[in-house]
């Protein structure tokens, strides 16, 4: 009886220390989830935590606002002048009825197109003179007395169509940069490029060096590059072939 009660005693002091053992090593073996802060030493060698981001001098200094094309800005189409065909023409002298209705069926296939739609005659496709679009667009950007200056460049190619002709085209090309609603910049082009091959596309790179606006504080420019039909005739052109009255002739 005594050596079972002295096992019993034994066992029950081994089993003691060992759960002891066992709760040390948890503790020991924390890796943070329970970590309190208490008792513990700050690491000097550590990372200081994240800041928020802001945009650094230097990083502002290389800043050049990127460049986009518009909806609607990245080509246009030029037409030849379209006519309108007559719903029903007259009956000629010696024309049959038949003859005019033929007539007029015909003159009504020529506004539809193969969808049977209607064909707007000033923007036929058969009538399409050449295509002009914007295949690529960049920048360069310099600083000097507060001021930001641009060099935009477009490269793009010309399409002939079934009625282009060997010659110049003219194409209207706007360059602007905006920060927010505000227009810092704004400039219509009528670049001019000789076309010479109508069976092949013609390739031109325009390019706008006299862009400059006030030095950005962030990174909050943006610039547009692309065709601009939108611009009415300039009050020049509108002026040619209109004559000056004359003053009174006065003694």
């Amino acid at each position: 009886m005594a050596f079972y009660s002295v096992n019993r005693r034994l066992v029950a002091g081994l089993a003691l220390t060992g759960f002891m053992l066992a709760a040390a090593g948890c503790q020991s073996g924390d890796n943070g989830i329970l970590n309190l802060g208490i008792g513990k030493k700050t690491d000097p060698t550590a990372p200081p935590p994240p800041q928020d981001p802001k945009v650094l001098a230097s990083q502002l200094q290389a800043y050049c606002p990127r460049v986009t094309l518009r909806d609607g800005t990245a080509y246009f189409n030029t037409y030849a002048k379209g006519t309108t065909a007559k719903p029903k023409p007259k009956k000629k002298k010696g024309e049959t009825a038949a003859d005019a209705e033929a007539e007029a069926a015909a003159a009504a296939a020529a506004q539809t197109g193969p969808n049977g739609q209607p064909v707007d005659p000033d923007h036929d496709p058969t009538k399409i003179i050449y295509q002009a679009s914007v295949t690529d667009v960049t920048r360069d950007c310099s600083r000097a007395n507060g001021q930001l200056s641009m060099k935009i460049a477009v490269a793009g190619k010309v399409v002939p169509g079934p009625m282009f002709a060997p010659g110049t085209v003219t194409m209207p090309i706007r360059i602007a940069v905006q920060h927010g609603n505000d227009v810092l910049y704004s400039q219509l082009h009528q670049y001019q490029v000789q076309v010479t091959d109508p069976s092949a596309a013609t390739q031109f790179v325009f390019t706008d060096a006299n862009v400059v606006v006030p030095e950005p504080s962030a990174r909050d420019y943006q610039a547009y590059a692309g065709y601009d039909e939108s611009t009415p005739v300039a009050s020049a052109d509108k002026s040619k072939g209109k004559r000056k009255k004359r003053a009174p002739a006065t003694n």
